[in-house]
């Protein structure tokens, strides 16, 4: 593996991201792409450790019935198939990385503004509606498969904002939103992988968010305050967003 310093700092963005249930997909990507991976790699590398990270919190929400399926069926049907179509876009490079520098910059202020407290229950929530919550899915769904993350950086911001729901069960769903669209954007992503993949790399890296993602799960909510934790990673997100356009895009050097 040639830079070995990524294993920690991959453990390090899963354990993070997996205290507030997220995947970390964003932060993986803007590392790999300080480093100036190839970017057709970035985004496999970033989707698949998404997969890893959110999968057993997933399974957790599920089996402590906090997921309602019935609400959040409109946010996924719509993102999926346009995670899936966001993935198979033809993207320079260029395009890319201000796609994805601008979407960092996005996520950050986002994750900053302070919402009510993650423990708290809100008294009356938002009404199911299902034009809206498609509207927001299919989005995010898009912009996350042409970028390869998850998306929940953005939606569960943005369902706080709108009271969408208690903040357990907006948690639980970003997680499902999470998973679904990293695999709908692995899936389209296949019709266009790199030329050469470092499996070695990314069987370790992998191994790294997995140990990262299972300790963040179980240890991080309960010894770090969520919104801590939210304006912490805002301030990460933000800087490799600055990072990406500085470093990749010429016109912002």
């Amino acid at each position: 593996m040639d830079h070995p310093e990524l294993l920690l700092i991959f453990f390090t963005i899963a354990f993070i991201y997996a205290s507030v249930g997220f995947g970390g997909g964003s932060s993986y990507i803007a590392i790999l792409a300080l480093y100036a991976l190839p970017f057709k790699e970035i985004r496999l590398i970033a989707l698949i450790c998404n997969i890893i990270v959110v999968t057993g919190g997933t399974l957790l929400f599920i089996k402590n019935k906090q997921v309602r399926w019935k609400k959040i069926l409109p946010i996924v049907a719509c993102s999926i198939p346009l995670a899936f179509l966001g993935a198979r876009m033809k993207i320079s490079e260029d395009h890319f990385f201000l796609v994805l520098g601008s979407s960092l910059l996005v996520a950050a202020v986002l994750l900053w503004v302070k919402t009510k407290p993650e423990e708290t229950e809100y008294e009356k929530t938002a009404n199911s509606h299902w034009a809206r919550d498609g509207s927001i899915g299919g989005s995010i769904g898009f912009l996350s498969g042409m970028v390869g993350i998850g998306g929940g950086i953005f939606l569960s911001p943005l369902l706080n904002l709108l009271k969408w729901d208690t903040a357990r069960h907006i948690a639980a769903t970003a997680s499902v939103f999470i998973l679904v669209n990293s695999i709908a954007g692995l899936a389209g992503q296949m019709s266009n992988l790199p030329d050469v993949i470092n499996y070695n790399q990314l069987l370790l890296l992998g191994g790294a968010v997995l140990i990262g993602g299972q300790l963040g799960s179980r240890i991080g909510a309960t010894k770090f305050k969520a919104l801590v934790i939210r304006r912490l990673t805002a301030v990460l997100v933000f800087y490799a967003g600055i990072e990406v356009l500085l470093k990749h895009l010429p016109w912002f050097q």
